[in-house]
């Protein structure tokens, strides 16, 4: 009896707690006091409750943008989550997330996503890591009616049906996609029963009803544990409030609103009869002093906020990896580089997987991971077709240690996973002010020549360096692509590795095993002393060949390596270029607002370069224009290397 009195009093003060702390918050907002946006949650609290009672320390949970209540159920101090609503260093996540993106590592949370439904791959790579730990937690991903219309909802339920993995996927069923009714936009009454068709146990439950909540969430977390299988809950509830702070409901009526009322959680809990009324108040009162207290220590502190260079500081994790000379050199192709690189990260450290499409007995679309799967079989998993979902697994699985190399098939597929890449792999660390980082790599060739059409031979690389956060690389040689793709795999930070289609088969030295290349340092593979030939990928061979031809009409360039493009080696690039005082810069991508014009830009806008220059920067890009099938227009898309010699005898 004493047990069933606890549990009913922290039910009770958790739903109190929460409903007082948004009204607190909706209060702040009206009077404009706090800056941005809300999303509120007044009448969820038993789902959220229900829901947390029923985890154990180190079960995970990935919630949506309406989270405050699950993330105050699941242990967040509250007077951290007001601040962080102020934008005070003192907040949860130093002022840097906001109401919509709250991270507390210490209660395992993994961030609230605003992007609707992409926190489930998040949860789903969490899973995966929790799996492999085998203590027998479980991750939890969290979303609305809305979320559930969204591909990567249903491509993550089949990929964690198949790989079986510990994932509870809670559906709070509100009845409204924001203002979009569930009976108007979803095919099913009973959007749990969907899980059927992935061969995945579910239930749903009376989300306003505590006691129903718990048990069902009880059930499907002991499920999970007993079986390593994913389950579906949905539990059924309603938002009394707007979607947002400026939402008047305008899409409800005044009734439906009033209905909803009657069945008030909090109202229906103390009916129930599991305390008595005294024991309520004392409980109401409890947490109505709690909140007080939370506010007073928000308030005194809501003015202290981060500077900009503490901002900063937490866009990339810190770690460096130093470069360190081969002992010995033997030959090899790009594309058996690579291979190397991938086997000899496997083999130092278990926690190194490569996933992707095909990459098992097929061998890659490109023939790069070959017969891996035989030497690493529990680390090469291949994934169904479901870029977006499979890329913001490896996201969420880096949180917990993994460090996942993520296989595409062709770059231009990235756009498929841009989500997971842009809004969140690039921003968890800095969202969560350092709590989380992201360790993982993705591989992707790029590039035209050959014959593959538009759809196939895109070079996207410039789109995502201009992502802070991401790191982009882009090897020209095979001895490059093993080293550069060993640091990658070692950096703290989500690294986008490069790799041109026409370098798979380009031949050359590779170091051995201990052999590394610092991210971010650029190399000259010629020097000279009258033209800076700046270029990175594939466009590396075009300049040398260049370079050769030019020293015949007796011109000496220089020709210089970016291999990373993000972070940028500033340094080398704004020093070659006053060395020779002219600068053609090199790209297979369309030159328009693409990587180049940031090399350009470094060099006109430094006030040391520019006086130097004996005449005008040049860019070569790609011609402003899809890639075609035909071999011979195909050919014309990218700098030639007459087109590099014409460009260079032109500043002569």
């Amino acid at each position: 009896m004493d047990d069933e009195k606890q549990q009913a009093r922290q039910a009770l003060y958790l739903m109190a707690c929460s409903r007082f702390f948004e009204e607190r918050i909706d209060s702040y907002f009206r009077e404009k006091r706090m800056h941005g946006t809300t999303h509120l949650s007044i009448g969820q609290e038993a789902s959220q409750a229900g829901l947390t009672m029923s985890l154990r320390d180190g079960d995970w949970i990935v919630p949506t943008h309406r989270h405050h209540g699950v993330t105050l159920c699941r242990g967040t101090d509250m007077a951290a989550m007001e601040s962080e609503m102020f934008g005070s260093r003192y907040g949860i996540c130093k002022g840097l997330g906001g109401s919509m993106h709250m991270t507390d590592v210490a209660h395992w949370n993994a961030g609230s996503s605003a992007v609707v439904a992409s926190g489930v791959p998040i949860a789903m790579g969490l899973a995966f890591a929790l799996k492999q730990k085998g203590e027998g937690n479980l991750a939890v991903a969290i979303f609305g009616d809305g979320a559930t219309s969204r591909g990567t909802v249903h491509e993550c339920m089949n990929m964690a049906s198949v790989w079986k993995l510990p994932l509870l996927f809670y559906l709070e069923n509100n009845g409204y996609g924001m203002s979009a009714s569930v009976h108007d936009a979803v095919s099913t009454d009973t959007i749990a029963k969907r899980a059927e068709g992935y061969q995945m146990a579910w239930d749903q439950c009376d989300g306003n009803d505590f006691e129903a909540v718990h048990r069902a969430a009880s059930k499907a977390c002991s499920y999970i544990r007993s079986t390593g299988k994913p389950y579906f809950l949905e539990v059924r509830t309603y938002r009394e409030n707007g979607h947002s702070k400026s939402d008047a409901c305008v899409y409800r009526t005044r009734e439906e609103e009033e209905a909803w009322k009657k069945k008030d959680p909090i109202i229906g809990f103390i009916e129930s009869g599991r305390l008595t009324s005294e024991e309520a108040e004392k409980t109401l009162g409890d947490a109505r002093k709690a909140v007080d207290e939370a506010d007073r220590k928000a308030l005194a502190t809501k003015d202290e906020h981060l500077s900009l260079a503490e901002a900063f500081s937490y866009v990339y994790e810190p770690s460096v990896i130093m470069g360190v000379e081969p002992a010995s050199l033997h030959h090899g192709t790009y594309r058996e580089a690579i291979r190397e690189a991938l086997d000899e990260e496997m083999s130092r450290d278990p926690k190194v997987f490569l996933w992707g499409e095909d990459i098992g007995r097929y061998g890659g679309c490109f023939g790069v991971t070959g017969d891996l799967y035989r030497k690493h079989p529990a680390q090469v998993l291949e994934t169904p077709v479901c870029e977006e979902s499979f890329t913001g697994m490896a996201v969420g699985a880096s949180m917990l240690g993994i460090r996942p190399v993520v296989e595409i098939m062709y770059g231009d597929f990235c756009t498929l996973a841009s989500d997971p890449l842009i809004n969140h792999a690039a921003k968890i660390r800095f969202m969560s002010a350092g709590q989380l980082s992201c360790p993982m790599v993705l591989r992707a060739p790029m590039g035209s020549g050959t014959g593959h059409g538009s759809q196939h031979t895109q070079s996207l690389e410039g789109m995502f360096a201009a992502i802070p956060g991401l790191v982009v690389v882009a090897p020209s040689t095979p001895k490059d692509a093993k080293a550069l793709l060993k640091s990658a795999v070692r950096s703290g930070n989500p690294v986008l590795y490069f790799e041109h289609k026409l370098l798979y088969g380009l031949e050359g030295d590779i170091a051995d095993a201990s052999y590394v290349m610092p991210i971010g340092k650029a190399d000259i593979k010629k020097e000279g002393s009258e033209v800076t030939l700046v270029c990175y990928s594939k466009a590396v061979c075009t300049c040398l060949e260049a370079a050769k031809q030019l020293e015949m009409q007796g011109v000496d360039a220089e020709v210089l390596d970016l291999c990373s493009l993000r972070p940028m080696d500033s340094a080398a690039v704004l020093s070659s270029v006053r060395k020779t005082g002219r600068i053609v810069m090199v790209q297979n991508s369309t030159a328009f607002g693409n990587y180049g014009s940031a090399v350009i830009s470094l060099v006109t806008g430094d006030a040391q370069t520019f006086p130097l220059l004996k005449a005008h920067p040049i860019l070569l890009g790609g011609k402003e224009c899809p890639i075609p099938f035909s071999k011979e227009l195909e050919a014309e898309m990218v700098p030639s290397v007459s087109d590099v010699v014409d460009a260079v005898r032109s500043l002569l």
